[in-house]
This record gives C-alpha cells, structure tokens and sequence, in this order.
C-alpha cells in the first residue's frame, strides 16, 4: 500500500498563492483537522498569533483523487529552476489527438495567464504545439499539456 503524500510549496504568500492554484486545479480549500469547526478555532486551539495565520494554506482536491497541497511562508524568495513540476493535463494527454488536445491546451492557458501565470515558452512537436511551460505568480514552473 503506499503511503499517502501531500506536495509543499515555499511561499512568499500563502494564501494568494493557494488562490493562484486553487482556480489552476480546481481544488478547494482544505477542511479542518477533525475535531475542529474551522481552522481559525484549530490555530486558536495550538496557540498561534494571530499575526502568523497567513504563514500557512491548503488546498485539496475536492473529488479526493489527488493530494493535498499545501503553502507555507518562508522568508527567502525562489532563486532557482525547480526540479520538480506539476503538469496539468488540460488537453487530456498525449494520447488525445493534436486537432482535440491544442485547443484545450490554448484555452487552459489564456485562463491560467488571467489567473496570474506567464507563459515562459511554447514546446512544439513536429511543428505542432506540444506543450506550454508556464510560471505560477511566485515563478514556480508548471506546464500545460
């Protein structure tokens, strides 16, 4: 059985950022642990001031298919290409014909750019787009296939 994983990003902004990726993936915002009604009686409940409540966000999928994603203040700033990305499989995959997947892809990112993304670069295949590297409004890579 695997074990279940949550992914983690440095933040600058917590809360825009979960925003930013909340409107990319779909997601929602994450319900309290159990026991608590919300996450303000949670941070209450462990003591945290009240000053320091956006040093934290989560997101999760609200269908429970994917993992948990959480954002978390840090004080210094990116300053470096990631080594790992996410990939949002707008156009539904490799396996979708180009004439069905381009479209999808060109749409998902004019939404994503309104969001708050920059296109970094388009990547072609054979002269066709193949995909579409992006960059969060923190400059965290992502693309778009």
């Amino acid at each position: 059985m695997a074990d279940a994983w949550t992914m983690t990003f440095d933040s600058a902004d917590p809360p825009a950022l979960a925003a930013f990726w909340k409107a990319a993936l779909g997601y929602v915002d994450a319900a309290p642990p159990t026991g608590f009604a919300d996450w303000a009686e949670f941070l209450r409940h462990y003591d945290v001031p009240e000053d320091e409540w956006d040093g934290v966000a989560s997101l999760e999928d609200p269908a429970g298919r994917g993992p948990r994603i959480s954002f978390l203040k840090v004080p210094e700033p990116k300053t470096a290409k990631n080594r790992i990305h996410l990939d949002i499989q707008a156009g539904g995959g490799r396996g979708v014909p180009w004439e069905v997947r381009a479209p999808r892809v060109r749409a998902a990112v004019a939404r994503l750019v309104e969001a708050g993304a920059t296109v970094l670069r388009e990547d072609e295949v054979d002269g066709r787009l193949d995909h579409v590297v992006m960059a969060d409004p923190e400059g965290n890579e992502f693309c778009v296939v």
